[in-house]
């Protein structure tokens, strides 16, 4: 068999594997067939011999729908069909994607196989692929699985026509009892699309691009956790599946997935081109460039070298000599591939790159390294202590290092050193003269002056220049009279400045010594008033990307501060003494200068403090060092809230005649005065004795004052005076409360409700009603019988649309009508009867008004006119006089089931027991809908009744179409007075006397949908279920598809309660009785103070706080809940504290106010059809958007108004938008697969410009950088994170393996983005493009739009 394969083989050159290169396939070669679907799956092939595979041993196989195949069963393709790799269940996918072959869009066959022809072909690739190590393998057993002209997904759509693009791929599985190799085959032109449409993207158009590759799941064995192989993931790497290979032959890929040896991953073939080496072959220069991705994941990834615009060798330095021993095991009738002719140099464009994960990666890295000395003669035995027993050494304990330091090995222990163009203290090293940021929190608690002022983790942010020893420092959010107390307070910035001055000659700043892990405690007392603040800073480390993170805690009492005094901090030296590897220490005396005006007060404070930290304790660290801070300012921003310290700093060596500089007695407590007296500094070491305030005297022997008494107090009206010693305190009477100046008090006046006090713009009150508002701004709301905007209000014609019986005459009334029946009737007006007050039949009154059918099968025929018996009712046996038609009826003249008979045969015996089970009324009903005449109607065109569980009549039914409802007695006909007009919230029934009631939000969620489907959902569409109250059920279940689950009163699913088809989990009630009177619905749970994200999770608005740049994942909460929308698009007001989003479900722009209890509203309604993109100009106090469905970029004011289109051209997929308040200038990207672009305007629509239309693929995400000036982009189809200046020049990439990005926000030295194959939000370091941090949200689904809330406004920063 082997020289008939020899003999076959094709001397010329193909590009692609040609259709017969497939393994043989088919019905006729005793293949099964997968039944057609969107998400079959077979059930569990055998396999005799067990292959090994995956890590394990396989004895059965199992292959689904979706381009996948599984040693286990396939969960819900929700589970997998859209998330990247790592799959929870063990996977080889040739295509993983949402299939589809439904409809006869193409078949799925699989077989075990083991004859010599089929096992030679397999036996041929598997050799080419591997001619080194497999040039003996012989398989004894294959398993084929092959998909043939199979379909994307495709929701169901009256207008879309199935997709002409059909897939055609195969993989096989070949073992013996020591080996298993897999092979995957893409024919020419069997990928005609590469990705699929998710099916929860709605209006949304968005590919996920198929994955290709092998994942081991969740098993029982550790190692294997987390670990997969990804061929391609992106559509650049998809398209290169069929004119690659790894194997020599076109479209042929080749790996060793299996052996009775360890196999820690799966290993490529190397006998192509197009693949680096495997990691056991590879190159030095590329052992670890693609070590960007999630580190949690093991994995070994084969992916496009252009994303990384690397190059890559070729596996094998003899490959060249071997490649004509490639002819020898190419299949028969194949190419050989033109590769083998090429350069041993590839290309770096459209070829493939290699990753490699291990899941359990050594800690060993290149920059660790031992350097063995002598011990050192001088180290204390009082910090290290000599044990041989538990001695350390470099090889144990390296991991402890820097990655760019080296670790040396003493005669009792080990230290880290930096390397060159490094320092810090081994531990942590940072990039000598760069730049460097610090995050952190502040907390404390101060008196200031008679206030206590408290606050709680408000942010720290610092920014060091390395190269000249700058230091600046901004702590936002702490309250006024405590951030300008703490102005004289450049100690907090101090410290920055010593662990990054600038170092001289001999010297060391405090980072080289102490690295990023210390405690510092200050103590500083001021004077003259000897107050006393403790301060304590704590660092915990470098993050990933190389930032401090700090924590600050102050406590104590500090001066007062007027605002009109500023503060002038004088340059300083002060010296550091360094006593012992583990402390440093510091006490200073520092002057400052208040300043108001011309006049000036020069006051001053001790220092005392001290550095705590776990040094190296062979280091020969200096006595003593000098800092000197040449210059340091301190100020407060009253606008933006932000307390801000600068420094310029040097240390040097302390020159051997440098003495601490003599301290006044008054600072070291050697004065002679005595309390309550306060020592005064002098000139020198001269100083005076002076009474504090609050008492009298000559400084030897002071008297308290009691101000209230003598009247020296500033206590203002309605206060009652207290002293205290020393000084006096005011406190307001019952009913007051203190005034702004903190001294006067005010009466207590609760907020004004307009809608109380008439000051509403509302319509009167027979027109309109007032409702309050968050913020003291009151909606205005038409009421029933009247329409208008709630402030302009018409009176509504009711008669119009004849809502009264034809034998009745409609009156209108303002905001009313009625109804009177004709002379000759009897009845309400909505119901009539003619003749006398004695009621007629429902047999004798369907003769009088005979009912029409809707066209086809009918139990009555066209115009049937019942027969009815001497006493009115309907005789059993009821016969069309036109069409012939007989059947039996019950009492209420419903036909019974089973009993028509055809015309010319005998009719049916009625009457007697015989006759089938009887249809109740209601169900009759929903069998054979009636139709109505035109005008009038008591239930609507082709209206369908809903039943209870009994058969009866439900009290309230609405019109599916039309949106009418009304009550109906238990004959289901419509009771006087209960219809409701669209829109209108439905009445209340079941009771005496209908009433209405607000739409609930299961009520409004329900509505929502009922409307996005048409008014009549499929099977396979969920709708909320609600109770007679408004209120969710607690069982939920997903249409007829047998999945069921709990919810919470909010609706959203309990966890862990879902159950299969056949089941049902048991559920509670999660509602309390309703109280008299229920508080308004909680719309926004308002965030807590500080920067934080804000995400779109399809029907909600996530809250996701900072702490510094890192995520608070245990604080995320769903800040906003909106049942029945799409959130996409998403943006903040900073100026009134309010967020913007696109709804693409409901086509609407809403907001909402970050304020407790705040309703959302619309904002634009009208006029949408897919809005996608949004971005709010908080200067201009205007929104602008993209709509991806009309192509259209448009604008408005923030309340809606003056809307106006700015580009309806040159457009065909907008997404998202971007604006820049402070230069006016807007940008939005356009993902047309066929010129994707990224362009700019002014907000006015002026200057439209291209900016970037080289090098990219799906832009989703866009943003602006208010600080950097930078515009940035995510995008779907490079992978890239990108940013340009904002006329295009300076492009560069930061990240260039991004998942699948949605939608990115920039903030801090961090971008945000929201990504489709996590479900998450992800971190990036802007300076080393490296993945920070992720937040996966507890419930999985798509996350769209992400935005930052700042405390301040960013944009409007001069």
């Amino acid at each position: 068999m082997r020289a008939a394969v020899l003999a076959g083989l094709l001397a010329a050159v193909a590009a692609a594997l040609p259709l017969p290169g497939l393994l043989p396939h088919g019905p006729d070669r005793g293949d099964a067939r997968l039944p057609p679907g969107d998400d079959e799956s077979s059930a569990g092939i055998p396999l005799r011999p067990s292959p090994r595979l995956l890590g394990g041993s396989a004895r059965r196989l199992f292959v689904g729908t979706n381009g996948v195949i599984s040693t286990q069963d396939f969960p819900r393709e929700t589970q997998y069909v859209d998330d990247d790799f790592p799959t929870d269940f063990p996977v080889i996918a040739p295509f993983l994607a949402d299939l589809d072959t439904s409809e006869g869009r193409g078949n799925i066959y699989y077989r075990q196989d083991d004859s010599p022809a089929v096992l030679s072909q397999a036996a041929g690739y598997i050799q080419a692929g591997f001619p080194h190590t497999a040039g003996s393998f012989v398989p004894t057993n294959v398993f084929i699985a092959t998909w043939e002209r199979v379909g994307a997904y495709q929701p169901l759509s009256r207008d879309a026509e199935p997709s002409e693009k059909l897939n055609t791929f195969q993989a096989v599985i070949a073992y013996n009892h020591e080996d298993t190799y897999t092979i995957f085959l893409y024919p020419e032109g069997g990928l005609q699309f590469l990705g699929t449409r998710p099916k929860e993207s709605y209006n949304v158009q968005l590919e996920l691009p198929a994955r290709v590759g092998f994942s081991w799941g969740d098993g029982d064995d550790p190692k294997w956790d987390g670990l997969f192989h990804s061929l391609a993931s992106s559509e650049q790497a998809l398209r290169h599946l069929e004119r690659e290979s790894n194997a020599g032959v076109p479209g042929v890929w080749v790996f060793h997935v299996g052996s009775v040896s360890p196999l820690e991953h799966v290993e490529p073939g190397i006998g192509g081109w197009g693949v680096p080496q495997s990691p056991a072959h590879r190159q030095p220069g590329i052992a670890n460039y693609a070590r960007t991705l999630y580190s949690h994941a093991g994995q070994t990834s084969t992916e496009l070298l252009a994303q990384h615009g690397l190059e890559a060798t070729l596996p094998h330095p003899d490959l060249e000599s071997h490649a004509p021993a490639l002819l020898d095991v190419v299949p028969e009738g194949l190419p050989v591939s033109p590769g083998q002719d090429r350069s041993r140099r590839l290309h770096p464009d459209g070829y493939i790159k290699q990753q490699s994960y291990s899941p359990n990666p050594s800690s060993y890295s290149s920059g660790h390294h031992g350097v063995g000395v002598d011990e050192d003669v001088h180290f204390n035995p009082d910090v290290f202590t000599y044990n041989t027993a538990s001695k350390e050494t470099c090889a144990q304990h390296h991991g402890r290092c820097s990655p760019h330091a080296f670790c040396t090995d003493y005669a009792t222990g080990v230290c880290c050193h930096c390397q060159a163009t490094y320092y810090g203290n081994g531990r942590q090293c940072l990039p000598e003269g760069a730049v460097h940021r610090l995050n952190g929190k502040v907390s404390g608690s101060l008196t200031v002056g008679q206030a206590l002022v408290r606050f709680q983790d408000v942010d720290l942010h610092t920014y060091v220049v390395g190269s000249d020893g700058r230091a600046y420092t901004a702590i936002s959010g702490v309250p006024q009279p405590a951030a300008r107390a703490l102005l004289p307070l450049v100690p907090i910035g101090g410290l920055f400045a010593w662990l990054f001055a600038l170092e001289e000659p001999g010297s060391e700043n405090g980072f080289s010594i102490t690295g990023a892990e210390f405690t510092q405690n200050l103590e500083v007392t001021f004077y003259p008033g000897e107050e006393k603040v403790h301060i304590t800073q704590t660092a915990e480390g470098l993050g990933p990307d190389n930032y401090l993170n700090l924590k600050t805690h102050i406590q104590g009492q500090v001066p007062f501060v007027p605002e009109d005094v500023t503060v002038h901090i004088t340059p300083y030296k002060e010296l550091y003494h360094y006593s012992s590897s583990a402390a440093v220490t510091s006490s200073t005396q520092r002057e400052y200068i208040l300043a108001a005006g011309t006049a000036n007060q020069t006051l001053s404070y001790r220092l005392r403090q001290n550095v705590t930290f776990s040094g190296c304790p062979y280091a020969h660290l200096p006595a003593r060092q000098r800092l000197s801070v040449a210059r340091a300012f301190a100020l407060y921003d009253s606008q933006e809230h932000v307390l801000r310290y600068a420094l310029a700093s040097r240390i040097a060596p302390a020159p051997d005649g440098a003495e601490t500089p003599q301290v006044s007695p008054c600072h070291d407590g050697t004065h002679a005065c005595e309390a309550p007296a306060r020592c005064q500094p002098g000139a020198g070491m001269e100083y005076t004795c002076e009474c504090a305030a609050g008492y009298h005297g000559d400084g030897r022997g002071c008297r308290e004052v009691d101000e209230c008494a003598e009247g020296l107090s500033q206590c203002g009206p309605f206060t009652v005076c207290l002293n205290v010693p020393g000084s006096y305190r005011c406190e307001c009477r019952s009913g007051y409360r203190p005034a702004e100046d903190g001294q006067a008090c005010v009466p207590l006046v609760p907020a004004s409700d307009p809608c109380e006090d008439g000051s509403h713009p509302c319509a009167p009150g027979d027109r309109a009603r007032c409702i309050p508002r968050a913020g003291g701004h009151p909606a205005c709301e038409c009421l029933p019988g009247y329409s208008g905007d709630g402030i302009n209000c018409a009176d509504v014609d009711e008669c119009a649309e004849n809502p009264c019986h034809p034998a009745a005459v409609c009156y209108n009334v303002p905001g009313s009508f009625s109804c009177r029946c004709q002379p000759g009737y009897e009845g309400d007006g909505f119901q009539c009867v003619h003749g006398s007050s004695q009621r007629l039949s429902p047999c004798q009154h369907e003769q009088l008004y005979p009912r029409a059918v809707l066209p086809g099968p009918s139990p009555v025929g066209d115009g049937h006119v019942p027969q009815c018996d001497e006493e009115g009712r309907y005789r059993p046996l009821q016969c069309h006089s036109s069409s012939g038609h007989c059947w039996c009826v019950d009492a209420a003249g419903q036909e019974i089931a089973g009993t028509r008979t055809l015309p010319g045969h005998t009719p049916p015996r009625c009457g007697s027991p015989e006759s089938v089970q009887q249809l109740t009324p209601c169900e009759h009903e929903r069998l054979y809908p009636r139709v109505v005449p035109p005008g009038p109607s008591l239930v609507g065109d082709g209206h369908v009744p809903q039943c209870d569980e009994e058969g009866r009549y439900r009290p309230l039914q609405c019109h599916s179409s039309s949106g009418h409802c009304w009550c109906v007695d238990a004959a289901g006909q419509e009771i006087a007075g209960t219809r409701t007009l669209p829109g209108r919230t439905p009445p209340r029934c079941g009771s005496p006397e209908p009433t209405e009631r607000p739409h609930t939000m299961c009520e409004r969620w329900r509505q929502s949908l009922l409307e996005h489907y048409g008014g009549s959902p499929r099977h396979d569409q969920y709708v909320p279920q609600c109770d007679a109250e408004g209120n969710f059920t607690p069982l939920q279940c997903h249409g007829d598809s047998g999945y069921c689950w709990c919810v919470d009163e909010s609706g959203r699913e309990i966890q862990g309660t879902r159950s299969e088809p056949g089941s049902t989990p048991p559920c509670l009630p999660s509602v309390a009785p309703p109280s008299v009177r229920p508080s308004p619905r909680p719309d926004v749970s308002p965030p807590a103070t500080g920067t934080f994200l804000l995400y779109a999770q399809g029907q909600q608005i996530g809250y996701l706080p900072l702490n510094g740049t890192r995520l608070q994942k245990e604080a995320a909460k769903t800040l906003l809940s909106l049942h029945g929308s799409i959130v996409v698009g998403i943006d903040y007001d900073c100026r009134e504290k309010m967020i913007y989003w696109t709804d693409v479900a409901g086509r609407t722009i809403n907001r909402a106010s970050l304020e407790a209890g705040a309703e959302p509203e619309t904002v634009i309604s009208s006029g949408l059809l897919s809005p996608e993109g949004l971005a709010v100009d908080h200067l201009r106090r205007a929104v602008f958007w993209t709509d991806s469905g009309l192509d259209k970029i448009e604008r408005a004011r923030l309340d809606g108004s003056e809307r106006r289109v700015l580009f309806d051209t040159e457009l065909v997929n907008p997404r998202a938008i971007a604006v820049d308040p402070v230069r006016g200038n807007l940008y939005w990207t356009d993902w047309n697969r066929e010129a994707p672009k990224i362009e700019t305007s002014t907000v006015n629509g002026a200057n439209r410009r291209v900016l970037v239309n080289k090098d990219i693929g799906l832009p989703n995400g866009l943003t602006f950088d208010p600080f950097s000036k930078l515009l940035c982009w995510a995008d779907a189809g490079t992978k890239h994170l990108e940013c340009t200046f904002p006329d295009g020049t300076g492009r560069r990439v930061i990240q260039n393996n991004l998942n699948y990005p949605f939608s990115i926000i920039s903030y801090a030295d961090h971008f945000y983005h929201t990504d489709w194959r996590r479900d998450g939000v992800i971190a990036v370091n802007k300076e080393t493009g490296s993945f920070t941090d992720e937040y996966l949200p507890e419930q999985r689904s798509h996350l769209y739009g992400i935005t930052a809330v700042y405390p301040y406004c960013p944009g409007a920063r001069k």
